[in-house]
Parts: structure tokens; sequence; C-alpha cells
């Protein structure tokens, strides 16, 4: 896992599906998904909130929680959705980057994703590793975390 892979909204770009699919060229092998080389190296501030916030979307900040009003309204629905939906939550990695540094950070989140079977990391969209679990996704390409 790689700093520049860390979003301002506290999304870990390496977790993301779209990140995962290009990273292993998944399409390659019956997919069709949209690819993502993460935020920050693909020059946009954020996916999620650069186009709402004129501080991330002009490059004032590098971290939501920089930002005085944090968190602010976009980023509470959009954490209540990934929390929700995809077991992690935005505003606790930005309080934990805040609280404890980007190295700690990342060795968290490599311990927290990483694939028990093959030390890959889990997708945080659905629970899978791209590596290990290809054909449960196969059979159910909308598989969300642990559904039969």
């Amino acid at each position: 896992m790689e700093e520049k892979l860390i979003a301002p909204c506290g999304m870990n770009c390496s977790l993301c599906i779209a990140y995962q699919f290009r990273e292993k060229d998944l399409n390659k092998q019956g997919f069709h998904r949209t690819y993502c080389p993460g935020c920050i190296p693909r020059g946009k501030n954020c996916t999620h909130m650069g186009d709402q916030c004129e501080l991330l979307g002009k490059g004032i900040v590098r971290f939501c929680y920089e930002c005085e009003t944090f968190p602010c309204k976009r980023l509470k629905s959009l954490d209540m959705r990934y929390c929700t939906k995809y077991h992690m939550s935005m505003i606790e990695n930005l309080k934990f980057i805040q609280e404890n540094g980007m190295e700690m950070f990342l060795k968290k989140e490599k311990t927290t994703w990483h694939c028990p079977d093959c030390d890959g990391v889990i997708c945080c969209h659905n629970g899978l590793c791209m590596n290990c679990n290809l054909d449960m996704l196969r059979l159910n390409k909308k598989y969300r975390w642990n559904e039969e």
C-alpha cells in the first residue's frame, strides 16, 4: 500500500474494485469494469469530494481533516454509505492518519485488508480477493460481502 493511494477523503484507493481491476487488468478475463489508478495518481484531488469542496478541488488541503468543517455533511454521508455497504470508514481513516501518521495507517491497512490465503489485498467493495475469489465474482458480478 502506498501513500499516494490514500485520497484526501480517506479512501484507500488500493482497496477499490476499480483500482484492483486496473492493477490486475481483469477485463481481459471477461469482466467489463471501469479502471482507475486512484485519485492522486490520475491528477484528481478526490473523486468523492473534489467537485464538492473548493479546498480539495483547488488542492489547498491534502486531507479533509485539515479543514475546519471536518467532517462536513458530504463526507459524513459518504462515510455512512461506506460503513454500511463496504465495511470501512473514511472518517475513521482520516482520524487515524491525523493521530498516528501515514506510516502507521498504511501498516494497519495492510494488516486489516490482507488476504489470508495469498497475502493479496481484499477489495472493500465486495470483501473478495481479486487473486483468490474471481470465480465467486464471475458467478455474481454484483457480489457484496458474504452474500449467498
